[in-house]
C-alpha cells in the first residue's frame, strides 16, 4: 500500500495494516489457507527500510486474530521521517481445512469444535509469542514412560496441540515433583516413623504403599543406579503429604529419599 504522503503515526500505520489484513485474509480465504507467519515491510522516505515478523500459535484466515498481533510490532518499524509505502505478506501459510466433501451438520460440528477446543489459548500463545519469543512459550505433553520424572515431555506450544488424554497412573502422583534429596532414616525397606530432611526433623503420622518403580534397564540414568524403588505416601503431623521411597541399591549405596509433595 503506497501513501499520498508519508505516514509516522502509530494509529496511522494501524489503520493502513488493518485494511491490507483484510485484503490478505479475503486471499487466503478464497484459497482455503491460513496464515503462520507475516512480513511486515515500512519502505521509509529517505530510501530505507525497515521489517518485523508476525508469527501465530496457529494458522489464521481472521483479521481479528492476526491484527492484535501486528498492532505488538507496529512500534518497531521505526517510521523516521516517514513512511510512504507498506507490504504486508503471508510468509508462512497452511491449509485451514482438509479438502474432502464434508456435510454442512457435520462442518458445523467440526467447526463448533474448532472454536471450543481452543481458539483463546492459541490467541493467548500467539501474543505471549509476540512478547516473549514463541520458542519460549510450551507446555507439557504425556511420554511414553513409567518413569514419575519421565511420564511427561515439554513441547514448543506453537507447533503442537494441548494432550487431551493423559493416561492416569494406578496410584496418585504428588503435586510437585523434584530431583530425589535425601532423607537422613534408617537403612531398612520399612518406612520410618521420623526422618530428617531438609535439616528438619519430621514426624510421619501414616504411610500408604508401598508401589514398587524399576528402573529402565536398557538405559544408563545416573539419578536410577540405586536400583528399584519403593514409594510410600506419608502424612506428617505437620500436615504435608510427602513421596518418599526405599532405593534398594545398585551401582550405588540403598537409601531413602524424597522426590515430591501432593500439597
Amino acid at each position: 500500500m503506497s501513501f499520498p504522503d508519508p505516514i509516522g503515526l502509530e494509529e496511522d500505520v494501524a489503520e493502513a495494516l488493518s485494511r491490507m489484513t483484510e485484503r490478505l485474509c479475503t486471499t487466503l480465504r478464497a484459497s482455503g489457507r491460513g496464515a503462520r507467519s507475516l512480513r511486515i515491510e515500512a519502505h521509509r522516505c529517505d530510501h530505507q527500510m525497515h521489517w518485523q515478523t508476525v508469527t501465530s500459535a496457529v494458522a489464521s484466515d481472521q483479521p481479528h486474530r492476526l491484527m492484535p498481533l501486528i498492532r505488538l510490532k507496529i512500534s518497531g518499524l521505526e517510521a523516521g521521517p516517514g513512511i510512504d509505502m507498506l507490504r504486508l505478506e503471508a510468509v508462512v501459510h497452511e491449509p485451514l481445512h482438509a479438502r474432502t466433501r464434508t456435510g454442512h451438520l457435520e462442518a458445523a460440528e467440526q467447526g463448533t469444535r474448532r472454536v471450543q477446543g481452543g481458539a483463546a489459548l492459541d490467541d493467548l500463545v500467539s501474543r505471549l509469542g509476540a512478547r516473549l519469543g514463541m520458542e519460549t512459550i510450551t507446555r507439557r505433553a504425556p511420554a511414553d514412560s513409567h518413569i514419575p520424572e519421565k511420564a511427561s515431555q515439554i513441547l514448543a506450544a506453537a507447533w503442537s496441540r494441548p494432550a487431551r488424554d493423559w493416561p492416569a497412573p494406578a496410584v496418585p502422583r504428588p503435586l510437585l515433583l523434584w530431583r530425589p534429596e535425601p532423607v537422613t532414616a534408617p537403612d531398612t525397606p520399612r518406612p520410618p516413623r521420623t526422618f530428617r530432611w531438609r535439616g528438619r526433623d519430621w514426624q510421619a503420622s501414616a504411610q500408604t504403599g508401598p508401589e514398587r518403580i524399576a528402573p529402565e534397564w536398557w538405559l544408563d540414568d545416573p539419578d536410577w543406579r540405586s536400583g528399584a524403588r519403593d514409594y510410600w505416601r506419608v502424612d506428617t503431623d505437620r500436615g504435608e503429604r510427602l513421596w518418599l521411597f526405599y532405593a534398594h541399591g545398585g551401582a550405588t549405596s540403598s537409601g531413602w529419599f524424597c522426590q515430591g509433595s501432593f500439597a
